[in-house]
C-alpha cells in the first residue's frame, strides 16, 4: 500500500519542477495525501485548515517587509547603490578587479546570511530588506542569481548545525539533544556541535561547487526591469539625496532593532515603514499605493507558507509519518550502513514535505534513538544522524523559508523562479552532500 508521504510528497515535487503553481501542488498534494492516509475529504480539510494558521505570523511578517521594501526603493537607497556601481564599473580595466568586486559581493552576503543566525538573529528578516538594493550591482555584474540563493541559503542553515549560539542554540542543544534525552539516550558531556561539524562541512563542499564551479559562469539579466521596479533612472545625475538615504539606514537599523528586541518581525517591519512616513521620504498620498506594492511582492511567499502549514498537517493526521519511519526499520536489519542511509533518507523526505527541520526532530528522534541504540551506534554517531537526517530537506524543500526568503529578495523583478533557481540549486548542492557526510559521521564518529 503506497504510503501518504511518500506519495504526496513526490506528488509535490514532481507538480513544481513541471511548474505547476507551488500554492496550487501543496493543495494537490494535501487532499491526495488525506485520501491515500485513510482520511475522507472532510477530515482533510478539517486537518489542513487548522494547520494553516501556523503560517499566518510569518506570512504577514514578509508581507510587511515587503511593504517596507517596497518603500526603501522609493528613498533613492537602491539608485544610489546603482550610480556607484556604475561608477565603479566603469572605472574596472581588468578581470582581476571584476573578479575582487564579485567575491567581495558573495563574501558580504555570506557574512550577512552567517551573522542572521546567531550575532544578529533576524533569521530571513533580512533578506527582503538587503538583496534587492544590491540587485542592480549583481545585474550588471552578470552573476548568477542561483548562486546568490546558494550562498543566503547555506548562512541560514549550516549556522544552526554547528554553532551553538543563536538559532544554533535552540536546534542543537533545545531540540535535537533534548528529543535524544526523551527517546531513551543519555545525552550529558554530549557535544552536539561536534558531532554536527562533518554534516556542515558537506554543506560547506556543496557552496564551493557552486561558487567555484556550478555557477561561475556569467548569466544575463534584463536589467530594464529591474530599474522599473526599482525607481533607477541612469539618465538622472541626482536619482538620491542625502536625507531619503540617511531617513533609509535608519529605518533599517530600527526594523533589525525592534525584531531582535521583540521577536516580531512584523513590528519591525511596520517600525521601519513609518520612519519613512515620518520623515517626508514617503508621501502620504503616495503611501498606500507603495504598500499595496510591496505586499504584492511578498504576496506569493506568504501564500505558499501558508499552504505548507496545511500540507505539514495533513501528513500529521494521516499517521503516514510514523509508519514511514518504522516501514524503513524493517528494511535495514542488522546492518549499521543501510541503517544509517535510510535513517537520512527518510528525514529528508518528511523535512522536504514539512518544510521544516526544525519540526522534523520530534518526529523522528522516538523511532531514530532507540533503533541506533540497537544497533550500537555511538552517541555522538546518533547526535549526527538524527540532526542531519532533519536538516536534510530544509535546503531544497519548496516550502521552507530557507529557499523562500532568498526567492523574496531575488524574484523582485519576476526573473528568479522559485523552484528552478532556488529550489532545485540548493537541493543538489546541499543535500546530496549531507546525505553523505551525514552518513560518514554516522559510520566514523
Amino acid at each position: 500500500m503506497l504510503n501518504a508521504v511518500l506519495g504526496s510528497i513526490s506528488l509535490m515535487l514532481s507538480l513544481s519542477l513541471l511548474r505547476v503553481n507551488v500554492v496550487v501542488s501543496l493543495l494537490l498534494s494535501s487532499l491526495f495525501a488525506g485520501v491515500v492516509g485513510g482520511l475522507n475529504i472532510a477530515d482533510t480539510i478539517d486537518a489542513f485548515n487548522s494547520g494553516i494558521g501556523s503560517g499566518g505570523k510569518t506570512a504577514l511578517s514578509y508581507a510587511l517587509l515587503g511593504a517596507f521594501a517596497a518603500t526603501i526603493s522609493k528613498s533613492g537607497l537602491p539608485a544610489m547603490f546603482a550610480s556607484k556601481v556604475t561608477k565603479n564599473l566603469n572605472n574596472v580595466v581588468n578581470a582581476s578587479q571584476t573578479r575582487k568586486i564579485k567575491y567581495s559581493v558573495l563574501a558580504f552576503l555570506l557574512l550577512a546570511a552567517f551573522s542572521s543566525q546567531n550575532i544578529v538573529p533576524i533569521h530571513i528578516a533580512f533578506i527582503p530588506i538587503l538583496v534587492p538594493p544590491l540587485l542592480f550591482m549583481m545585474t550588471k555584474m552578470h552573476i548568477d542569481r542561483r548562486l546568490i540563493a546558494c550562498i543566503l541559503t547555506f548562512g541560514l542553515v549550516s549556522p544552526y548545525m554547528f554553532l551553538p549560539v543563536g538559532f544554533g542554540a535552540i536546534f542543537l542543544n533545545d531540540i535535537l539533544l533534548a528529543n535524544i534525552e526523551q527517546s531513551g539516550m543519555e545525552v550529558d558531556g554530549i557535544n552536539a556541535g561536534v558531532a554536527m561539524l562533518i554534516p556542515a562541512l558537506g554543506m560547506f563542499v556543496g557552496l564551493l561547487v557552486a561558487v567555484f564551479y556550478s555557477y561561475r559562469q556569467k548569466r544575463e539579466y534584463d536589467l530594464e526591469k529591474l530599474e522599473k521596479v526599482e525607481g533607477i533612472d541612469e539618465g538622472n545625475e541626482t536619482p538620491y539625496c542625502g536625507r531619503t538615504v540617511a531617513a533609509a539606514l535608519f529605518a533599517i537599523v530600527l526594523a533589525f532593532t525592534i525584531q531582535i528586541t521583540t521577536d516580531s518581525m512584523i513590528y519591525g517591519g511596520m517600525a521601519g515603514y513609518l520612519i519613512f512616513l515620518l520623515t517626508g521620504t514617503l508621501k502620504w498620498q503616495d503611501s498606500d499605493d507603495v504598500f499595496t506594492q510591496g505586499m504584492r511582492m511578498m504576496a506569493m511567499i506568504g501564500f505558499i507558507m501558508i499552504t505548507a502549514g496545511g500540507f505539514a498537517e495533513v501528513l500529521r493526521s494521516t499517521g503516514d509519518i510514523s509508519s514511514l519511519v518504522s516501514a524503513s526499520v524493517n528494511i535495514m536489519g542488522d546492518s549499521k550502513p543501510i541503517a544509517a542511509l535510510l535513517m537520512l533518507l527518510v528525514g529528508l523526505f518528511i523535512t522536504i514535505g514539512i518544510g521544516s527541520s526544525f519540526s522534523t526532530i520530534p518526529i523522528i528522534a522516538a523511532i531514530y534513538v532507540p533503533l541506533a541504540l540497537q544497533l550500537n551506534f555511538s552517541p555522538l554517531a546518533i547526535v549526527a544522524l538524527v540532526g542531519t537526517a532533519a536538516a536534510l530537506g530544509d535546503a531544497g524543500s519548496p516550502a521552507s523559508d530557507s529557499t523562500l526568503g532568498p526567492t523574496a529578495g531575488l524574484n523582485i523583478d519576476g526573473q528568479h523562479d522559485h523552484i528552478w533557481d532556488s529550489v532545485v540549486p540548493t537541493f543538489i548542492h546541499y543535500n546530496l552532500p549531507l546525505i553523505a557526510f551525514g552518513w560518514i559521521a554516522a559510520m566514523v564518529l
